[in-house]
């Protein structure tokens, strides 16, 4: 089974209710004030029967929106927005930690039609933007960029689907089998290079992309972006060097290779052979992954891609998505 971001989750199980004929809303998070731990741009669906999917909140909102979906006691007309947790005695109620709130834009589905269409072009590794008309209710898709970002203004809602990160790892061993699998999960865009034969063929995590382009090559193609992240993990110099010298040249926000200390230091002097100066090789994460005594695959895979959201949720200053107000 295929796995997809949550966005393409909610999406694909709101088709699915649509095609069977329920009664199907969208709630997307428009904005949030204190502590409220979803961020804008988060969905969740729900059928006019009670069942969800997706959450807003990781609170009590969903089982009272829901409800409140339930029994007709939402709005006489979509699409609408709902707040909760206006004052702390709400806040308290909801689950919303001190004295959170946050802003909901409820939607009524009646188009599988064009779920469908946007589903399709997210299998293509197409980046869409949605764009609600807060008066009307009108949907627009059109093409989006990596760089932009979920926007609520006073008429319109906008929001990427998509993967707009890329995970470029060297090597098809069993390692990259845990690693592309929880990232998948995080909604990267999963690109596994390796030209070896015998790991190629063997390849077979469905949702991300095998290429057998030589290491640097498959930088220069996937990682020319500041949202790509490139990881080495051949354990072979042949390959992994190659890949880490044009990876810590390029504006890949992240770059990080597995191996023992002792190894990532004799790496460092490899790749001072190349030119690197010391800017360049202080970016290079290595060993990769953040220290939480793993040792099993699983593990590894989980500390690496923990180092990697740490470094997201940091490099800002902020851990939250940044909402443009226009």
């Amino acid at each position: 089974m295929q796995r997809f971001g949550t966005d393409q989750e909610v999406l694909q199980i709101a088709c699915e209710w649509l095609e069977q004929g329920h009664e199907v809303a969208l709630v997307t998070v428009l904005k949030t004030w204190g502590s409220s731990p979803r961020a804008p741009g988060s969905l969740l669906v729900m059928r006019r029967d009670g069942i969800h999917s997706g959450s807003v909140s990781g609170g009590c909102v969903e089982e009272d929106l829901v409800q409140r979906y339930r029994d007709q006691q939402l709005s006489d007309s979509f699409p609408t927005r709902v707040d909760y947790g206006v004052n702390r005695v709400e806040a308290t109620r909801f689950g919303l930690p001190c004295g959170g709130r946050l802003e909901l834009l409820v939607e009524q589905l009646d188009d599988s039609g064009q779920l469908q269409s946007l589903l399709d072009a997210l299998r293509q590794q197409q980046l869409i933007t949605r764009q609600v008309d807060l008066q009307t209710g009108k949907i627009t898709l059109q093409a989006a960029s990596a760089e932009e970002s979920f926007v609520y203004s006073h008429s319109y809602v906008r929001k990427v689907f998509g993967a707009q990160w890329k995970l470029l790892l060297i090597g098809a061993g069993h390692l990259s089998h845990y690693v592309s699998q929880m990232a998948l999960m995080l909604g990267y865009r999963v690109i596994v290079c390796d030209p070896r034969d015998e790991y190629a063929q063997n390849w077979k995590v469905e949702g991300t992309e095998l290429t057998t382009l030589m290491p640097d090559e498959a930088v220069q193609s996937y990682a020319q972006q500041a949202q790509s992240i490139v990881v080495a993990l051949t354990h072979d110099p042949k390959l992994d060097d190659m890949a880490l010298v044009d990876a810590l040249g390029s504006p890949a926000f992240y770059v990080g290779a597995i191996g023992s200390r002792r190894n990532c230091e004799s790496r460092r002097q490899r790749l001072k052979q190349f030119g690197l100066t010391p800017g360049q090789l202080q970016r290079l994460h290595a060993p990769t992954g953040l220290p939480i005594g793993s040792h099993t695959p699983p593990e590894i895979a989980l500390s690496i891609l923990a180092e990697i959201t740490q470094q997201r949720n940091t490099v800002s200053g902020s851990i939250k998505q940044s909402v443009s107000m226009v």
